[in-house]
C-alpha cells in the first residue's frame, strides 16, 4: 500500500535548476551594473534592453556584430578559470565593430551551459563586465541558458551581439584606401582567440604540454600564456580616426593577417607587408616547432603577434604611431599599399627576424 502519491516531475530534477540561475544573478549583477552608459534606460531584469541615443548625429548609422571565443574556452574550463574570457568575447565583438569606425555603444551576452554554478556565471559575466568597461560600451543584458544533457556539467559556450554607431560620412573601409598609404601594426597580446583548436593539439596532445607547468619562453605557466585576454583595441582606435586620416582598419583574427586585411581594401591595390618589421612572440614558435606546422599554415591561422592593423594617409604616420604610443599600444610601420591589378592582395616578404 502506497503512503501517499510519488514526487511529481520538477525542472530541477530535469537538470535545471532555476534557484542556481537566480543566485547567478544575483552574484553578478553587481558587475553588470559598472558597464553602463548614459543612454542606458531602466536596470536589469527587463525583458529587452533599453538604449536611448543621444548626440549630436547628422546621419547616424548602427553597426552590429556577433561572435564568440571559440575553443579558448576548453583551456579556461580545464583550468577552472572564467573570468578572462568574457574579456576575449568583448574584444572580438567591439574590436570589428571600430573596424567601420563604429563608437561601440552596448553589448548583450549569451551563456549556455550545462549546470548553472553561480559562481562560475558570476566570474564570466566580470569578465564580460570589464570588457565592456575597458571598451566604453555597456551591457545592456543578456542570457543564462542550462543545457542539461546537451552540454555536460562545467562546459560552457558563450556569445555576444554588441552595436555600435558611426556617422554616415565617416564609414571607413575600402573605398578610402590609396596607393601610397601606409599600413600600421598594433601588437597583439598573444594568440587573442583564434586558432585554439591547432594550439591545444599540438602544445597538449602531442606535446603533452601540462596547463599548470611553468614554460621559460614565458615565463609563467602554459595555461597562464594560452588564458592571456584578447587586447581591446575599441578606444585605441577611435581616438586615432577622430585625431588622423585613417582609411581603414582591420582586425586580425581567424584567416590571418592577410586575409582579414584584404577584405577592406579595394580591388587594384595590394599591400606589401614585412615580415622583418616584427618579431612574433615565443608562443607563435613553440607551436611551430613542436608541431612542424609550415610558415604558410601558421600565418592563415593565426595572428602572428599582430591583433590590430590601421591604414592611414602616409602625411600621417608619424602622428598616428604617437598617438598609439601614448596609448601604450606596441606599434610599427609594417608595410604600404601598392598599386596593383585585378582584386586586392597582401603579400608578406622577407623573414621574421627571429621565430
Amino acid at each position: 500500500m502506497n503512503d501517499g502519491p510519488a514526487a511529481g516531475a520538477s525542472y530541477a530534477a530535469a537538470g535545471v535548476d532555476i534557484d542556481a540561475g537566480e543566485r547567478a544573478v544575483e552574484l553578478f549583477a553587481p558587475h553588470a551594473k559598472r558597464a553602463t552608459r548614459p543612454e542606458v534606460m531602466g536596470g536589469l531584469g527587463g525583458f529587452a534592453g533599453l538604449f536611448a541615443l543621444k548626440g549630436d548625429y547628422k546621419e547616424p548609422v548602427l553597426a552590429a556584430s556577433s561572435d564568440g571565443v571559440g575553443t579558448k574556452l576548453a583551456v579556461a574550463q580545464a583550468m577552472g578559470v572564467h573570468d578572462t574570457v568574457g574579456r576575449d568575447l568583448v574584444a572580438m565583438v567591439v574590436d570589428d565593430l571600430v573596424v567601420c569606425g563604429a563608437e561601440p555603444l552596448f553589448l548583450q551576452d549569451y551563456i549556455a551551459i550545462g549546470k548553472v554554478v553561480p559562481e562560475m556565471v558570476a566570474d564570466i559575466v566580470k569578465g564580460i563586465a570589464d570588457g565592456c568597461h575597458d571598451a566604453g560600451c555597456a551591457l545592456l543584458g543578456g542570457e543564462t541558458a542550462e543545457h542539461p544533457g546537451l552540454m555536460e556539467d562545467g562546459h560552457y559556450d558563450i556569445s555576444a551581439t554588441g552595436v555600435g554607431v558611426v556617422e554616415a560620412d565617416a564609414i571607413l573601409g575600402p573605398d578610402r584606401v590609396r596607393p601610397g598609404d601606409v599600413v600600421i601594426a598594433m601588437g597583439s597580446t598573444g594568440l587573442h582567440s583564434n586558432g585554439y583548436s591547432l594550439a591545444r593539439h599540438v602544445l597538449l596532445e602531442q606535446a603533452k604540454m601540462p596547463l599548470d607547468g611553468h614554460v621559460e619562453e614565458f615565463d609563467r605557466t602554459l595555461g597562464e600564456e594560452l588564458l592571456e585576454p584578447t587586447r581591446i583595441y575599441a578606444k585605441d582606435c577611435l581616438a586615432l580616426a577622430a585625431e588622423t586620416d585613417v582609411r581603414t582598419f582591420a582586425h586580425v583574427t581567424g584567416g590571418g593577417l592577410a586575409d582579414n586585411l584584404s577584405r577592406v581594401l579595394p580591388s587594384g591595390v595590394e599591400a606589401e607587408l614585412e615580415r622583418g618589421s616584427w618579431t612574433p612572440a615565443p608562443v607563435f614558435s613553440m607551436i611551430a616547432q613542436r608541431g612542424r606546422v609550415d610558415r604558410a599554415e601558421m600565418e592563415r591561422t593565426f595572428n602572428m603577434g599582430v591583433g590590430m592593423v590601421a591604414v592611414v594617409a602616409p602625411e600621417d604616420t608619424d602622428r598616428a604611431q604617437a598617438i598609439l604610443t601614448a596609448r601604450h599600444v606596441d606599434n610599427w610601420v609594417l608595410g604600404t599599399i601598392k598599386r596593383g591589378n585585378g582584386p586586392a592582395s597582401v603579400d608578406l616578404v622577407g623573414e621574421y627576424a627571429r621565430f
